[in-house]
């Protein structure tokens, strides 16, 4: 018994492409202007994550109004992009996973997809606060800040490498029918 809706695959190339059109907006358009702005790489864009150094060096170089424009442009942004790339990789994952009979895999990516997303909007929620605080910036907030970025990339990437292992597997498991 197929418990996957009809249409699954289409769901996740729809997805994707939602995914993937907000990930070029912010690439070439926002980050790129936060970082013209400052001279500094964006919270968002530092996978190792930040000191309280890094983080003041940023926010300072962006004045009142590049701090503003984080906040008006990127975040909106950066608030539908972790849904859609998680919807991505769990309808993909769901999509292999149609005609393979190990679910452990499949049970592994959706929660590296959904820890991926829920560390992103960690991120963006203690990214908030710094500008929100600047220039009184805890120190325990920016750690966590970087703690939240480290986190989120780190299981980003698991979630796509083991969305990258299903469809590997997938492409070796026997089956009647491939998924459509």
């Amino acid at each position: 018994m197929n418990i996957f809706p009809k249409h699954i695959g289409l769901t996740a190339i729809s997805f994707a492409t939602i995914a993937t059109l907000i990930y070029l907006l912010m690439i070439n358009v926002t980050l790129t202007h936060i970082e013209t702005l400052s001279g500094h790489a964006p919270f968002d864009m530092r996978p190792f994550g930040y000191s309280p150094a890094d983080a003041a060096a940023l926010l300072d170089a962006l004045g009142a109004e590049g701090r503003a424009y984080y906040l008006s442009h990127q975040i909106p942004l950066d608030t539908l992009y972790p849904a859609s790339l998680a919807l991505t990789l769990i309808c993909t994952i769901l999509w292999f996973g149609q005609s393979m009979s190990h679910r452990a895999h499949l049970a592994a990516g959706i929660l590296l997809s959904l820890g991926a997303a829920l560390f992103d909007y960690a991120e963006n929620l203690t990214i908030i606060a710094l500008i929100w605080n600047w220039p009184d910036t805890p120190t325990l907030l920016v750690n966590a800040a970087s703690a939240a970025t480290l986190l989120k990339s780190a299981l980003t990437t698991l979630a796509v490498l083991q969305t990258l292992l299903i469809a590997i597997l997938w492409t070796r498991s026997p089956r009647t029918k491939r998924p459509a």
